[in-house]
């Protein structure tokens, strides 16, 4: 008897299920391989310079995916962000360990890997897709983007794109920002995948082609986009000079420890007017404090000793201060100090850290720590840092600032020739964070076309070229002052000009793509039982 052909009339028997339990080897296999790509995501993050390891890492991630159901999507996504995010804010111990435990540090990377989980979740289900790789990489960028503004303004550290401070992709942060910028790593990695899926299916060349373009295409884009990254001065130079004073190694205690890091930074500029006077050091154009290295009077100039100290520097310092504008408003604040007129322009930190500068929820938050009650919330600034001083405009971004993109657009847009980004790293002990940080910077630089100066109470303070390069750098918890000729430029790149734009597109067309294939799934879905 000769069996009838299998045509979609007539689909064939439906298979026998298996008397046999599933083995959980290949679910634990997956599990493990997820497990290794965040690892090798995280290590392929700053202070380590391999950044050609991210897209190895989001390929593993691609191959654990594709065609996959949501539901495991989102499972293996967990892993693999909290395979990445547990190692990369370790420096959370050295804040809260002491007093609080491995909770505040453990909550933050879980709720940081939900993100990733519901990115996962999402990339299965696009992965089935025609051109499967792009919608992929744009989901878990779009991902990013949520998790950049929401929930109290987000919490963007550990974007792929400030990963990249170095290597074949960075100048495209130049034409789009991270998001473009993380999109190339994302892109090369799942592409990267579906080349590898397809050559072990022994698929044809012309199947090949689509994901050899999705896997190289970023790649030549960056070194394509390298000669539009440049580093002349095109509005001329000024002599910068960035003091570190140091800090205590203290944690949470650095809270109290503000007239030892008034004291410091005062000995430090003392020591650093000597040596003018020497003729050791040549006269400045512009000195740089560190973030809330001093707490400042409603009446900024009746702090007479540092009105003195710049008096005797004779340049304008820019103050990173604890502002009190009465006994019950506190802001974070850089404030230029002339030494003719005295105390000047000043801007206000608008992107305050939640639990830090501030505390949602307080009377909750209280119920479960003593730290509450010892503190008052921070009131948030308005408008652009954008301060005029030794015949140029510095714009400001207060240390956590730097990783939002769109305080530094303004501050650039309201014409900083010169980014300034003063942080108080001290509080996170010897570990990885005050290099993360510096990583945002050098992304900041090529993407504004603009030189950084980082001051950092206790390290790492840096002087960063337009190019993301880092010309001069300090050791941490150490006392150093930096002496650089930066140059002062103008020019407005793309991904300024762009602002937001690449994010709201690439997470549309990511959205666009796993709306039509949640439809073909339930479509089919439906074809399926109505065929029953």
């Amino acid at each position: 008897m000769v069996a009838p052909a299998v045509t979609p009339e007539h689909p064939g028997p439906e298979p026998v299920p298996s008397t046999h339990r599933r083995r959980p080897w290949p679910v634990l296999a997956r599990v493990l391989v997820a497990a290794a790509a965040g690892g090798l995501w995280y290590v392929s993050y700053p202070p380590r310079t391999a950044w050609w390891l991210a897209p190895v890492a989001f390929a593993l991630l691609a191959a654990v995916l594709r065609h996959r159901r949501a539901r495991a999507g989102f499972g293996y996504g967990l892993v693999f962000g909290l395979a990445f995010v547990l190692p990369l804010l370790s420096w959370l111990q050295d804040f809260l360990g002491a007093d609080f435990g491995p909770l505040p540090w453990a909550g933050l990377s879980l709720v940081v890997a939900l993100y990733m989980a519901v990115s996962g979740a999402a990339m299965a289900v696009v992965s089935t897709l025609r051109g499967g790789p792009v919608w992929m990489a744009a989901l878990f960028i779009a991902g990013e983007v949520l998790r950049t503004r929401w929930p109290l303004n987000g919490f963007p550290w550990g974007k792929v794109g400030y990963g990249q401070p170095e290597g074949a992709f960075l100048p495209l942060a130049a034409l789009g920002g991270t998001a473009l910028l993380g999109l190339a790593v994302v892109l090369t990695g799942t592409g990267l995948a579906e080349l590898v899926a397809r050559l072990r299916a022994r698929a044809g060349r012309r199947a090949l082609i689509a994901p050899l373009v999705f896997t190289l295409a970023p790649v030549l884009a960056g070194l394509a986009a390298a000669p539009l990254v440049t580093t002349d001065a095109q509005n001329g130079t000024r002599t910068v000079v960035i003091v570190q004073g140091n800090a205590p190694n203290d944690g949470m205690n650095l809270l109290y420890d503000t007239p030892i890091l008034r004291a410091n930074h005062l000995a430090a500029t003392r020591t650093l007017i000597a040596d003018i006077k020497a003729g050791k050091i040549a006269k400045p154009d512009l000195v740089v404090w560190p973030e809330t290295v001093v707490d400042l009077p409603p009446d900024s100039a009746r702090d007479s000793e540092l009105a003195d100290l710049v008096h005797q520097l004779g340049v304008p310092l820019l103050v990173g201060a604890r502002h009190y504008l009465n006994p019950t408003t506190v802001q974070n604040t850089v404030q230029v100090w002339d030494p003719v007129t005295g105390p000047g322009p000043s801007y206000a930190k608008q992107e305050l850290v939640p639990f830090a500068e501030y505390v949602p929820l307080r009377s909750i938050s209280a119920a479960v720590t003593p730290f509450v009650a010892d503190t008052r919330d921070m009131i948030p600034g308005s408008g652009p840092g954008a301060l005029p001083t030794a015949g140029t405009v510095v714009g400001a971004a207060i240390c956590y600032e730097i990783a939002y993109e769109q305080v530094v657009s303004e501050t650039v847009a309201a014409g900083a020739q010169l980014l300034l980004v003063p942080t108080n790293n001290a509080w996170y002990g010897p570990g990885e964070m005050s290099y993360q940080q510096l990583a945002m910077s050098r992304v900041s630089a090529v993407e504004f076309g603009r030189a950084v100066a980082v001051a950092a109470t206790s390290g790492v303070s840096a002087v960063v070229e337009p190019d993301g390069s880092v010309s001069q750098q300090t050791s941490l918890f150490t006392a150093q002052t930096l002496v650089a000729r930066v140059p002062l430029r103008s020019t407005a790149t793309l991904a300024t000009r762009l602002g937001a734009w690449p994010e709201w597109v690439v997470s549309a067309l990511g959205l666009a793509a796993l709306v039509l294939a949640t439809g073909t799934r339930i479509a089919r879905r439906r074809a399926r039982t109505g065929r029953a």
